[in-house]
């Protein structure tokens, strides 16, 4: 299963645990509620939807948590070097 699909099937099972229709969620989260059913099936997300969709069900800060590099060890272990130079270009 692709990081889309999984990242869309979690939205709609955080959605229907909260007992919230896909109307009232899209509503909130400015988005129609066919780009809402398109990011429960994994079509086409795009991160401000995904963002948006987060911020509506309550969960934005786990959401923005899972991307904080020092809530891992390697950034926890790696945290002094932040300061001292950049990240390097892919």
């Amino acid at each position: 299963m692709e990081a889309e699909q999984i990242v869309g099937d979690h939205l709609r099972r955080w959605r229907l645990l909260l007992d919230l229709p896909q109307e009232l969620v899209a509503e909130r989260a400015g988005i129609s509620r066919a780009t809402l059913a398109r990011l429960e099936h994994g079509e086409g997300a795009r991160l401000g939807s995904v963002l948006a969709v987060a911020r509506a069900l309550g969960i934005q800060d786990h959401v923005l948590a899972g991307f904080d590099p020092l809530r891992t060890d390697l950034g926890q272990a790696r945290v002094r070097h932040l300061g001292r130079r950049r990240a390097r270009s892919q």
